[in-house]
C-alpha cells in the first residue's frame, strides 16, 4: 500500500477517493477511527491509500484532475 494523500477535510478525502474510483482504482481510508475519536482539534490526519501497483496511475489521475 502506498499514501497518495493526506488531509483533515472529509469532503476533500471523498472527493478524491472518488476521482480514483472514477480511473478505477480502489482506495482505502487509513486512520478513519482514530481521527473521529480524537474529536475535532484535527490533530490526526486521515490518509488515503492505494494499491503499490497503482500508485503511479493514481498520481497520474490526480494530477490530471489538479490535485496534488
Amino acid at each position: 500500500m502506498r499514501i497518495i494523500a493526506t488531509t483533515n477535510d472529509p469532503v476533500r478525502l471523498s472527493y478524491l477517493a472518488s476521482l480514483l474510483a472514477g480511473a478505477g482504482i480502489e482506495t482505502f481510508v487509513l486512520d478513519l477511527h482514530a481521527s473521529i475519536t480524537e474529536g475535532s482539534a484535527g490533530a490526526i490526519q486521515r490518509r488515503l491509500a492505494v494499491a503499490t501497483k497503482d500508485e503511479h496511475r493514481a498520481h497520474r489521475v490526480l494530477a490530471e484532475a489538479g490535485e496534488s
